[in-house]
């Protein structure tokens, strides 16, 4: 692998992860929603992410082997979880229905918390990648002075 398709590499991770964080705390911030614009309780949402090649250039794509085995990833869709969500009794809310209940969000907490950990770490793992990458990068550069 070279050193711009490594840096790709990274760099598609960082991006899925980041939506990935960015997904979960929207999920995190509406924990608590009734109603939103489409109507009904909020709607936790995941990211859909998929391998990719890497190959772009002709020479990547028909030279060699290798890069037909190298993959990146990427969000390729956010799809809304359309597991229900529980029903509290609480006959004053208002977006209460006829018997008293209203519907919370699909979301729990904890595994997003769990969601949220791994994204980050996933991160943290993607960026450390990215600095070795570049010091690798810049010893290499020093020994030719």
């Amino acid at each position: 692998m070279d050193f711009f398709t490594a840096m790709r590499t990274s760099a598609m991770g960082l991006s899925v992860q980041r939506t990935r964080m960015n997904l979960t705390s929207s999920n995190l911030a509406n924990v608590e929603t009734t109603r939103t614009d489409e109507g009904g309780a909020y709607r936790r949402r995941t990211a859909v992410v998929a391998a990719v090649p890497l190959a772009e250039t002709f020479d990547e794509i028909f030279g060699d082997s290798l890069h037909e085995q190298t993959h990146g990833a990427e969000v390729v869709a956010v799809e809304k979880d359309q597991e229900p969500g529980r029903l509290v009794y609480d006959p004053s809310h208002p977006d209460a229905n006829g018997e008293g209940y209203v519907e919370m969000p699909n979301v729990n907490v904890i595994s997003e918390m769990v969601d949220m950990l791994t994204a980050s770490r996933s991160y943290e793992a993607n960026v450390t990648a990215l600095k070795s990458l570049k010091a690798m990068a810049t010893s290499a550069l020093q020994i030719g002075e």
